[in-house]
């Protein structure tokens, strides 16, 4: 099978559609957990099918350190590896280089930084992170680009675009060389759109992706790095048209509840962040009346579920107070709780777009939707 996309249905720039992969059909918009070292932390892949997980992310260059994509290569590839059997969506690593960035060194023929387990010396290049994603066998796998910060001026902005589609270009080849290989995985290779919040630099990124397509989906990537939430809005709605429509669009790193909807508003397919399980570790659930956080004393004596609307484990199961207990007393259940609450919601929450859209009601939902989440947040 052949990857492929089919929208059904469309509310505005909003789609519901099905992105078909060699591990099974996915249904969009859809949230992608995040495994970064091959697991959503605190969660089995059982609980994650019993939420209706479709598809999930992990981390080349985490990988890549460990165990070693080599490693697991030899036992079977990623999806054997995890015991998940769904699709998988590899990230290139080009954000975790990004955050390292007091260790690294950008050259155009790639960057070369210290590794944060143990300070030894790396050198990711767009070929060699091919073949650890190769060798890591998901299903998608995102091309190596250059991520800067979101407030970075024109220049510096430029600079970074540019060099991520000369990268893209020698993912490209490398990837098509790996793959001839009968023995290779069936993969994908997703281009990334940069620019910074510059909408010239941008539409540019997107026009000139495009023009070297076709490609199977397109990501837009350098968003939700410290740019404000309007400046994050406008660079999706400037890449609108540039962006082959009949393609998956990937908003990477960006999984808060309301920049998912009104991403979907905008024409967003896939999203993912670490967002849902990192809050739950720090003690923070999200609700449709708002984030709340499961420290504060006056959830002490709260018999009702963290979202009266979510029909998780965690909300069928237990109070409000017990979960506080939990957090205050730093039991691992509160925060695996936590984090299958979550990533539970974001899940669901996706899929209440996907019927809205299908419904024709999206405008009406997703307003009401925006204004109660917003209207309450603790």
């Amino acid at each position: 099978m052949t990857f492929s996309f089919d929208i059904q249905h469309t509310a505005g720039r909003a789609r519901a559609g099905l992105l078909h992969t060699p591990r099974g059909v996915v249904e969009t918009p859809v949230f992608m957990p995040v495994g970064t070292l091959a697991t959503v932390k605190a969660l089995d892949p059982d609980e994650l099918r019993t939420m209706h997980a479709q598809i999930i992310l992990a981390n080349a260059y985490h990988l890549h350190l460990r165990p070693g994509d080599d490693l697991v290569r030899r036992l079977g590839g990623v999806h054997r590896f995890s015991a998940w059997d769904g699709p998988i969506l590899t990230d290139s690593g080009g954000f975790q280089v990004f955050s390292l960035a007091a260790l690294n060194a950008v050259t155009e023929d790639g960057v070369s930084f210290k590794s944060h387990i143990d300070g030894s010396a790396r050198h990711f290049t767009p070929e060699s992170v091919m073949q650890i994603e190769t060798n890591l066998g998901a299903d998608i796998v995102m091309q190596f680009d250059h991520v800067i910060p979101g407030q970075s001026e024109h220049s510096a902005s430029l600079d970074a675009s540019e060099r991520s589609l000369r990268w893209l270009e020698r993912c490209r080849v490398e990837f098509d060389r790996l793959h001839l290989d009968p023995n290779a995985p069936r993969q994908t290779l997703f281009p990334i759109v940069q620019g910074g919040i510059h909408a010239d630099l941008r539409r540019a990124a997107a026009t000139s992706i495009a023009g070297a397509g076709p490609w199977d989906g397109i990501a837009i990537g350098g968003l939700s790095v410290g740019e404000e939430k309007p400046a994050m809005y406008e660079m999706i709605e400037v890449c609108d048209d540039a962006i082959p429509r009949d393609r998956p669009r990937y908003l990477m790193g960006v999984g808060f509840p309301e920049d998912l909807v009104e991403g979907v508003a905008r024409g967003v397919d896939l999203f993912d962040c670490v967002a849902p399980t990192r809050m739950g570790r720090n003690g923070a659930a999200f609700t449709a009346d708002g984030r709340i956080n499961m420290k504060n004393a006056r959830f002490r004596e709260d018999p009702g579920p963290l979202d009266a609307e979510c029909g998780c484990t965690a909300c069928r199961r237990y109070s409000r107070a017990y979960i506080r207990h939990l957090v205050a007393t730093e039991e691992i259940l509160g925060l695996r709780l936590l984090s299958l609450h979550n990533v539970h919601f974001l899940i669901a929450l996706m899929r209440r777009a996907r019927e809205a859209i299908r419904t024709g009601t999206f405008d009406t939902w997703s307003r009401d939707w925006l204004e109660r989440y917003h209207s309450k947040t603790d």
